[in-house]
């Protein structure tokens, strides 16, 4: 075969790619002749992020994947085998593109062939036929790249903002609960303090103050272990022991009674109290039996706030995976709580149902990002419920994947808009409430950054979005390939 021969060649098929098919002969022999056909092997990485952005390519034959750098990681941002795509020195038109480098990296997944164009005839042909195209092609990039840079960070900061308001009001509760107990903790301490003093000063005998003492133990072992009263049988032992405490001449029975039937107390109890003390000193000792019981009522009330507190910073470090590396083995029922956690203020009212599978095994990706896809799809679900209704999250197994869905019993989303909702920008919340982000950054850290797919179905009364993630580490190892 003659030079020519493979000029032509080359020609018909630049041609025949959806780039070049609208140039007349001209300019197409320039483009020829200003570029080469190069191949490369399957898994070859064609250029580089931030590398000098010298050639322009275009795919002939093959399947390629274009990746981004974020952090210290590498996301396959798109992955193709359409003839004609094209990367590389997109903007060799901008006399600083060059300098700045190519902005993605490009990397071979088959053997694959190219049409490379050298960056200067691209930026020549660009600004010689199509100079209107370059100045609105420019003005659109750096238009698009600065309201979504805004809009983006927008989003994070509202996120952020709703999410602090939620874990500071979840914080203050149990805080005042603490506060609060500690307070009244105080007060029954000091009174404890002056009923022993009372009982001790000499005129009770040792051997009677030590079965006090015994039966102080028995109040707190009672406490512990006691059951749960519906309201009327609450009432029936109040009364009971009301009556059993007037009998005994033991003023104000009716703030004493709700302590001891609370603490489990019973008249059984009561008698043996009565039976170990005289009468001069029995109703001190009841009392500092109060005391004591309250006293340790108020230090489980403090035992649970400060547990509660602990829970919900645990539930913020593994929402946020703190101090873990960023690519790791998720445990996606840690994060479904943790995130409902982090929500509670906004779940206030729904019914939160969980319905896990048992064998759910640890899906290799991004903790940190799963978890803002359970947090859009779950703040979602709860804005269509609008404050009543039941949030279910289910997850099962797949065969080699797993599923997450997130379903709630809210109106549906309208069959005329059910194309767009994935869209960026796109919303139905009133102007200046959503960006419409929230479900396009959620497919792409899905589908893109773990090869796994969200979709969802609709109507009136159950909304599902349905999240499927490979679970073994092959099938997700490309989304953090280094190349």
């Amino acid at each position: 075969m003659t030079d020519t021969d493979t000029d032509r060649d080359l020609l018909a098929e630049l041609r025949s790619t959806f780039l070049f098919e609208g140039l007349d002969d001209e300019q197409l022999a320039f483009v020829a002749a200003h570029g080469v056909e190069v191949a490369f092997d399957a898994g070859v990485r064609v250029f580089s992020e931030g590398e000098p952005a010298e050639h322009f390519y275009v795919l002939l034959d093959g399947a390629v994947q274009l990746l981004r750098r974020v952090g210290r990681d590498e996301v396959v941002v798109t992955e193709t085998s359409q003839r004609g795509v094209y990367a590389g020195a997109t903007r060799a038109f901008v006399p600083s593109a060059t300098e700045q480098g190519y902005m993605n990296s490009l990397r071979t997944t088959v053997p694959s062939r190219f049409f490379r164009l050298d960056g200067s005839a691209f930026a020549e042909l660009m600004q010689r036929w199509f100079p209107l195209a370059v100045h609105l092609l420019d003005g659109l990039y750096l238009g698009v790249r600065s309201s979504e840079a805004t809009v983006r960070q927008r989003e994070k900061l509202a996120s952020l903002g709703a999410l602090s308001a939620g874990l500071a009001h979840e914080l203050n509760n149990p805080a005042a609960a603490g506060t609060r107990a500690a307070h009244q903790l105080r007060g029954r301490i000091a009174a404890m303090r002056h009923k022993l003093a009372k009982l001790a000063d000499g005129r009770l005998d040792g051997r009677a103050l030590a079965q006090l003492v015994d039966l102080q133990e028995e109040a707190v072992e009672r406490l512990a272990k006691a059951p749960e009263r519906s309201a009327l049988e609450a009432a029936d032992a109040e009364d009971a022991v009301s009556d059993w405490l007037d009998a005994h001449g033991v003023a104000d029975s009716w703030e004493l009674a709700p302590v001891f039937v609370g603490a489990g107390l019973d008249v059984d109890f009561l008698d043996k109290v009565g039976a170990t003390l005289d009468a001069d000193f029995l109703e001190g000792a009841l009392r500092w039996l109060a005391y004591t019981v309250e006293t340790e009522g108020l230090m489980n009330e403090i035992a649970d706030a400060t547990s509660r507190i602990s829970t919900l910073v645990a539930a913020v470090k593994q929402y946020t995976h703190m101090d873990r590396a960023p690519f790791q083995e998720v445990d996606l029922h840690a994060g479904l709580d943790s995130t409902v956690v982090m929500l509670g203020a906004k779940l206030s009212g729904i019914t939160v149902v969980r319905d896990y599978a048992d064998d759910l095994p640890a899906v290799p990706g991004y903790g940190g990002e799963l978890n803002q896809v359970w947090t859009n799809l779950i703040a979602n679900a709860a804005e269509a419920m609008d404050g009543a209704g039941t949030l279910t999250l289910r997850t099962a197994r797949d065969g080699d994947a797993v599923v997450v869905e997130v379903i709630d019993d809210g109106p549906g989303i309208p069959e005329e808009v059910a194309d767009r909702v994935f869209d960026a920008f796109f919303t139905t919340k009133p102007v200046g409430v959503g960006s419409g982000l929230g479900l396009d950054i959620s497919k792409r850290i899905v589908e893109t950054r773990h090869a796994g797919r969200l979709e969802f179905d609709s109507r009136p009364g159950r909304t599902v979005f349905r999240v499927r993630l490979p679970s073994d580490a092959a099938a997700a190892a490309a989304t953090s390939a280094e190349g």
